[in-house]
């Protein structure tokens, strides 16, 4: 069965793969089309196999490598791929697939919306993360030394498909990546929905749970796409979890983008009980549920001054101050938050020092 995510900005289907959309784009739309597949080198042994039995018309794609890891997310990379699709003599009429977590879809969805002013491009994340969050919205892009996606354009694919059977593959520090973005969709929009998420029985979250997560953001998108005012909300714990990412990719920790955002909304869930009105009792549930399920990261009070600058870089800001979105309630945000430097300190200071 597939489930379609109600959306006028975004195509998304969930289930199985070969009964989506997907092999119709194939044989109509994209008949006559070339067709590239962009993965990874985990997906390209975990995931392109099952594509490559399943759907004739790709036994006669090209397949591009990309290195994995967030490292590796940055312009370089994409010029090395732009140069093999001038190679292969792509058209604007051609089609790239992207088959793998949020780097893959990040960066497929700029190269191919960049080469020759834009290529038609279809989604198939394959981590969680990817699916509930990267891969749904249209933004794509890279980074710029440690400063994370601060080259990119707003690119919509033409179909994605969640096939929760990738899921599978992953190892559960991955799982536990995508369900930090499932939290944040809950803690800015719907109680009920954290709630949901804490009484789940399994790993893997059920195919239902996700589906509702992909539908939150959808809808959000739908009435904000460039990001002007509500869509905002969706940078919850991004402020604080990007300057984090950013940090400890320069220390060479092995850490998830979805990590840092949880360790980033249980900060930010600090600054939204001192400034945007988030009950005690309410930060303290959001604590309980940070730190029960992502292990401590290794950030020192020495660190802060480093994450201090990187967060001077975040696209949300505006003047001196730091922009964050944070929450009146579980469930409620407001957007616009300019908080000096100080106060970031001491919620810091509380987090990571207690």
């Amino acid at each position: 069965m597939i489930k379609q995510i109600v959306s006028k900005n975004n195509k998304v289907e969930l289930g199985m793969l070969e009964k989506s959309s997907f092999n119709t784009l194939l044989d109509t739309r994209y008949k006559n089309s070339k067709k590239i597949v962009i993965v990874d080198e985990n997906t390209q042994e975990k995931c392109w196999p099952y594509l490559l039995t399943t759907f004739e018309s790709l036994k006669e794609a090209e397949v591009i490598v990309l290195p994995s890891g967030e490292e590796n997310k940055v312009l370089e990379v994409c010029f090395q791929v732009w140069e093999a699709l001038s190679n292969y003599q792509i058209q604007r009429s051609d089609l790239i697939i992207n088959l793998g977590g949020g780097v893959v879809t990040d960066m497929g969805g700029f190269i191919a919306s960049v080469f020759k002013r834009g290529l038609d491009f279809i989604n198939i994340p394959t981590t969680l993360l990817a699916m509930v969050d990267a891969s749904v919205g249209g933004k794509t892009g890279v980074n710029l030394g440690s400063f994370k996606n601060q080259l990119g354009v707003f690119s919509l694919p033409e179909l994605t498909v969640c096939d929760p059977t990738f899921l599978k593959t992953l190892e559960n520090k991955e799982i536990l990546a995508g369900k930090a973005e499932m939290i944040k969709h809950g803690l800015i929009t719907s109680k009920s929905y954290v709630a949901s998420l804490e009484t789940a029985e399994t790993d893997i979250p059920h195919l239902d749970l996700i589906a509702e997560a992909v539908q939150i953001k959808a809808a959000i998108v739908d009435r904000d796409f460039q990001e002007k005012g509500e869509r905002k909300t969706l940078n919850f714990g991004h402020t604080i979890g990007h300057g984090i990412e950013g940090f400890l990719m320069t220390q060479e920790v092995a850490v998830t983008h979805g990590e840092c955002v949880a360790w980033g909304m249980l900060v930010e869930s600090y600054l939204s009980n001192e400034i945007a009105g988030l009950s005690e009792k309410e930060l303290d549930k959001i604590e309980t549920l940070i730190r029960k399920i992502y292990p401590e990261l290794p950030i020192q009070k020495s660190d802060f001054d480093t994450l201090i600058k990187l967060m001077r870089h975040d696209k949300k800001n505006k003047g001196k101050h730091i922009n964050f979105t944070l929450l009146n309630a579980i469930g409620s945000s407001t957007i616009d938050y300019n908080v000096d430097e100080d106060k970031i300190m001491e919620v810091l200071t509380k987090v990571f020092e207690a």
